[in-house]
């Protein structure tokens, strides 16, 4: 029997990204999300309107999509109520996001120089994926509310870095059995088919997840 419980979150569950782009004074930037899907060589991103990444995407044309496998859930955590909004929106502050001028510190994680654009790569990361922005759309509009809430950013993959253990010998693909991305989960961290880690975000979001434990 199905039900119809009216639905807060569609969020039914994407792989984590890591994306690093560059600040208006050339610092890097480096914020997860999960809101991406991939088609061919190009791959398309949602992203809140208020994001700093967002300001960044459209100002400089680029970024770095780095895609964190599930043993690099605490990098990811330490991230999750970040900002690099020195002026943090109200709403977000409310859920508990801080400034963070420096993400790749606050997330231990290390900058590798990119081929192609000047955005860094995350060297933990052991799928790296260069980008030059391609269009961009309003979204997330409802019919209560026409202004768009978010942008729907079409990048083109540009130069792929793959860790070399992940790639089938003698081809070019990756191996599905030896990758393990991160899976966001409406908010929960899931590897492997489990919830791997306690999530702040799902804590600043409030949702309601009574059995969420961590690993064992």
């Amino acid at each position: 029997m199905h039900v119809v419980p009216g639905l807060k979150v569609l969020y039914f569950g994407t792989p984590v990204v890591l994306i690093s782009s560059l600040n208006e004074d050339g610092t890097a930037n480096l914020a997860p999300m999960s809101s991406a899907w991939w088609l061919g060589q190009s791959c398309m991103l949602g992203l809140g309107n208020n994001a700093q990444t967002t300001a960044n995407l459209l100002r400089e044309g680029e970024c770095v999509l780095n895609l964190p496998s599930s043993a690099m859930v605490d990098a990811v955590d330490r991230l999750a109520l970040t900002t690099g909004k020195p002026a943090v929106p109200d709403r977000k502050a409310q859920q508990g996001y801080r400034y963070e001028p420096d993400k790749f510190a606050a997330g231990r994680l290390t900058e590798q120089a990119s081929d192609l654009v000047r955005a860094p790569r995350v060297a933990e990361c052991p799928i790296q994926l260069e980008c030059k922005v391609v269009s961009a759309h309003p979204f997330g509009g409802t019919t209560q509310n026409a202004t768009a809430t978010a942008t729907a950013i079409e990048v083109e993959v540009l130069r792929a870095h793959v860790e070399e253990g992940l790639v089938i010998p003698g081809t070019h693909y990756v191996d599905p059995l030896g990758w393990d991305p991160l899976i966001m989960k409406f908010c929960e961290f899931f590897g492997g088919g489990h919830n791997i880690h306690l999530s702040k975000l799902a804590e600043g979001w409030n949702m309601p997840h009574p059995q969420r434990s961590p690993a064992v």
